[in-house]
């Protein structure tokens, strides 16, 4: 016997499992659900500011009254009734049909999570690079690894995506014979910065996508939960052809649903739709007439302005605390709507290193190094302020601020530790490992 193994299935998977990680995120939610740990972590939106009576009881009504036909096989595409509700959600952005939106190019998804995972299966092989802004949704990072492709990332500032470092990842890639598929970004209150892509920057993008012959797949979980006036135009109301429209009423109604969608070009409809069938058969009729009824029957439009006034009142709460607690050198981002703030440490700080040390302070919050393919962000992590109520933030942030705290002190006394375990306490020239 040569050894031993813990899965005896190890020679028998397909080579692209060796490319599959576990979430940092998902890993952490069995102990950031503890009630005595203060959550920054998750992306959860704040579901009881839903009115759940009238929500419950139309849900019974689905199942009792109508339990025929929301029980039963649906299509691929998804229902009539919910994708024109859709495109009337769509219209809210300046996506309609002066732009081409039409109910007949919307794919109906198991939440955003499938619509990545469709355009991934009919995009991608083995080896194509697809371009993300650094960092970039973790989910998405999940996706392009299961598909065995190379994710680049293109740097970000605070507005955004920065269109002279596109061109020049475009071209770089280009001289090294590299096959780039598309641009996966997130313009509108990113995942995991919170930061806002310019008007500006947005039809230059575009118009370096549209020169380059580059795909552009366009996520918009977050675009309509703004706390400071009306974002800007999606990428899709700009432009028709090239640009795959992404969203999900996981951030708006309820992500327990896993609802989605895709708008796409119309000549890749067909192509979405069997890739869905043979991957799920058909999206959850319940699901969907939840969906659609709840966007039928009741205020939803208003729904939204309550979301946006509670996320603004967290915010708000988040980025005080912050500034009233944090340590001399970090910095954040200030968030115009969605769900997240972007936290850059001091100089030194590990965030992935300090997580044993806040979860035993009891707080939690996930590291930057699950927002980027090639383990960068080492020195950030990503806050969540929609679900703790204020107090609880500032509680939060409180327990962190002392974790950080206490890391900065270890390094002024012990300095930074070698691998081969000499110690620095003073000179940068000096070597030493990370304590963290």
């Amino acid at each position: 016997m040569t050894g031993t193994t813990l899965d005896d299935y190890t020679d028998r998977y397909a080579r692209r499992v060796r490319g599959m990680t576990a979430s940092e995120i998902r890993a952490l939610f069995a102990v950031a659900s503890r009630p005595e740990v203060v959550s920054l972590a998750g992306g959860a939106p704040y579901i009881a500011a839903l009115p759940l009576d009238a929500v419950g009881e139309m849900l019974g009504k689905l199942g009792s009254e109508h339990g025929v036909t929301t029980l039963q096989y649906g299509i691929g595409q998804g229902t009539l009734e919910l994708r024109e509700r859709i495109c009337e959600v769509m219209a809210l952005s300046g996506i309609d049909a002066s732009c081409g939106a039409s109910p007949d190019d919307v794919v109906v998804t198991v939440g955003g999570q499938q619509a990545l995972d469709l355009v991934s299966r009919l995009f991608l092989d083995p080896g194509d690079v697809v371009l993300a802004e650094g960092p970039t949704y973790v989910g998405a990072l999940g996706v392009f690894q299961a598909a065995q492709a190379q994710v680049v990332h293109v740097p970000m500032d605070d507005e955004g995506l920065v269109p002279e470092a596109l061109e020049v990842a475009i071209a770089d890639l280009a001289r090294a014979g590299r096959r780039v598929k598309f641009l996966y970004t997130i313009p509108t209150y990113q995942n995991p910065t919170g930061v806002t892509l310019s008007e500006e920057r947005r039809e230059r993008v575009l118009d370096i996508c549209e020169r380059a012959r580059l795909l552009v797949v366009e996520d918009d979980p977050y675009g309509q939960l703004g706390f400071e006036g009306e974002a800007p135009a999606p990428l899709r109301a700009r432009r028709r052809e090239g640009v795959f429209y992404l969203s999900t009423f996981s951030k708006t109604f309820a992500p327990g649903l896993r609802v989605g969608w895709i708008l796409a070009p119309h000549a890749v409809r067909d192509k979405l739709v069997i890739a869905s069938e043979a991957q799920i058969l058909c999206p959850s009729g319940y699901a969907q007439a939840a969906v659609a009824t709840y966007l039928s029957t009741m205020p939803w439009r208003e729904q939204l302005k309550v979301y946006r006034e509670v996320y603004r009142e967290r915010r708000d709460a988040m980025l005080a605390a912050l500034e009233d607690l944090m340590p001399e050198g970090t910095t954040w981002t200030n968030p115009a709507g969605g769900l997240f703030v972007w936290t850059n440490l001091p100089d030194g700080l590990d965030a992935k290193a300090m997580m044993p040390r806040a979860i035993a302070a009891r707080v939690a919050y996930v590291p930057g190094t699950g927002f980027y393919a090639d383990g960068s962000g080492t020195g950030n992590m990503r806050l969540n302020f929609s679900f703790p109520p204020p107090e609880r933030i500032r509680e939060g942030v409180r327990r962190l601020a002392g974790v950080m705290e206490q890391d900065i002190a270890m390094r002024k006394v012990f300095g930074t530790v070698t691998p081969a375990g000499r110690r620095r306490q003073g000179g940068a020239d000096a070597p030493g490992p990370d304590l963290a």
